[in-house]
């Protein structure tokens, strides 16, 4: 029964965070971008705010729960699903939090050309968490499709 919890948490937290980050990636972000600087940059701070909290409370969640998942199943495939969906944390406070730093900077202009350069850093850096997110949903769906017992 535990084994089952902590792999349904696992894929759960996962799916929740590999879904916001791919409509932050595919619609919110675009739309943001397709409003012109000024109110990209505006929009993004709330956005950002909400968005932080969510999505790291997300993936360590899942991660914790993988590893329980790996500890009674002792199945290694849980283990990296954790390691991908936990990537997202130390990724984000190396290569997303000095971008989100200087959009969040009172001082930016949002009208200038190194706002909109900042913004389109952003959307790429944020498509590799989508990326590990997704990928790490899609390796505990996986082993849960091809599992044999």
């Amino acid at each position: 029964m535990a084994r089952f919890i902590f792999q349904f948490i696992a894929v759960y937290c996962s799916g929740l965070f590999a879904g916001a980050a791919l409509y932050i990636e595919l619609v919110e972000h675009p739309e943001r971008m397709e409003c012109g600087a000024a109110l990209a940059v505006a929009e993004f701070v709330p956005s950002y705010r909400r968005a932080t909290v969510m999505q790291v409370s997300l993936a360590s969640i899942s991660f914790l729960a993988s590893i329980g998942a790996w500890l009674t199943t002792s199945d290694l495939v849980w283990l990296i699903g954790g390691i991908l969906i936990a990537s997202v944390i130390p990724f984000t406070l190396i290569f997303i939090l000095p971008t989100n730093k200087k959009l969040l900077d009172p001082a930016l202009d949002r009208n200038s050309e190194l706002a909109l350069k900042l913004l389109r850093r952003w959307g790429k850096l944020h498509a590799v968490r989508s990326t590990l997110g997704t990928t790490a949903l899609l390796v505990y769906l996986l082993d849960l499709l091809f599992e044999h017992h």
